[in-house]
C-alpha cells in the first residue's frame, strides 16, 4: 500500500517561509490520514478521501481555495479513475458544490460520466449535494484587485491499495481570471489518468498538460514496459519541447513511486506506512 498526493507548486518569491512549512505540514498530515483510510478502503475510495481532505484546505487551488474566473464566479473541475475497471468520470467547470470529487464519484455508477456546467451543477444537486459558495474574502479582495495569488495549483493523489488496485483522483479551481469556458487538464485523461499498471495526477497548466497528454503518455508508457522512473522522464522531456509547465505524480503496480516537475517546484507527499517523502 502507498499513497502520493500533490497540492500545486510553490514558489519562493511569491509566497513566504511560514506558507511553505504550513503546505510541508498539511500535506504530511492529509497523506498520513489517507494511508490509514486506505487500510480499510479500496483505492479509487482513498484518493476521493485524499482529494476532499485537499479541497477543503484553504493552502490549494481546489473546492474552498479555488480561483475566481474572469467574470467573477468560480467554477470547479474535478476527476476519478479507477484503474482496475478503467472508468473514468469528472465533472467541468461545476460551480456552488463544496467537494467536487465527490460529485465524480457518484457520477462512477452513470453511463454517462462526465458532466459539465449546469449539468453537472444539476446532477448534483439532484443527488443531495447543497448549495455552496466555496468563494472566500480573500479571493474576492484578489479579483477585485486583479492580483493572482502565486504558488497555487491544482491538488491530486494516487494510491494503490491491499489488494495491488491503482486509482487517480485530481481537482482543480482553475488557474483564475480565464476566460469563461476555459476547460482544465484536471478532468481529462491528460491530467488524470490510471490502469492496472500505473496511475498518475498532474498539475500545472493545463492547456500544457493536455498538449503533452501527460498522464495518459506515461501510464501508456508503463503498460507497454517502461519501467515507471523512464516512462515519466521521457514524457517531461517531451514536455520541455514545447516549454511546458507541469508537475506529475505516479504509482506502479509494483509499489514504485514517481515525481517530477518541469519548473520547481511541485508541492507533493507520498507515504507507505513507515516513510515520508516531501517537497523541500
Amino acid at each position: 500500500m502507498k499513497i502520493i498526493i500533490h497540492g500545486g507548486f510553490f514558489s519562493e518569491s511569491d509566497q513566504s517561509h511560514d506558507v511553505k512549512v504550513a503546505k510541508q505540514n498539511s500535506l504530511k498530515q492529509i497523506a498520513q490520514d489517507s494511508f490509514e483510510f486506505l487500510k480499510t478502503h479500496s483505492a479509487e475510495e482513498t484518493v476521493v478521501h485524499a482529494v476532499k481532505l485537499l479541497e477543503d484546505d484553504l493552502l490549494y487551488n481546489a473546492g474552498m481555495g479555488s480561483q475566481i474566473q474572469s467574470d467573477g464566479k468560480i467554477r470547479m473541475s474535478a476527476s476519478l479513475m479507477n484503474g482496475e475497471t478503467q472508468k473514468f468520470s469528472g465533472v467541468i467547470n461545476i460551480e456552488n458544490v463544496k467537494n467536487p470529487i465527490e460529485v465524480a464519484q457518484v457520477l462512477m455508477k452513470e453511463d454517462d460520466r462526465v458532466l459539465g456546467g449546469n449539468g453537472a451543477k444539476q446532477y448534483a444537486a439532484e443527488n443531495g449535494f447543497a448549495d455552496f459558495s466555496t468563494e472566500i474574502p480573500q479571493r474576492r479582495k484578489e479579483y477585485e484587485e486583479k492580483l493572482k495569488n502565486g504558488g497555487k495549483g491544482t491538488v491530486g493523489c494516487v494510491a494503490l491499495d491491499q489488494k495491488g488496485r491503482l486509482a487517480a483522483a485530481t481537482s482543480t479551481g482553475g488557474k483564475g481570471f480565464e476566460l469563461v469556458g476555459r476547460i482544465s487538464d484536471s478532468a481529462t485523461v491528460a491530467g488524470n489518468f490510471a490502469n492496472g499498471y500505473c496511475a498518475v495526477s498532474c498539475t500545472g497548466v493545463g492547456e500544457d498538460i493536455v498538449s503533452n497528454a501527460t498522464a495518459a503518455k506515461i501510464v501508456t508508457r508503463v503498460t507497454d514496459g517502461f519501467p515507471l522512473k523512464n516512462a515519466v522522464e521521457k514524457t517531461f522531456v517531451e514536455l520541455k519541447e514545447i516549454n511546458g509547465f507541469a508537475g506529475a505524480v505516479a504509482i506502479d503496480k509494483n509499489g514504485n513511486i514517481a515525481h517530477q516537475d518541469s519548473y520547481p517546484t511541485m508541492v507533493f507527499a507520498s507515504f507507505d506506512g513507515e516513510h515520508f517523502e516531501i517537497f523541500d
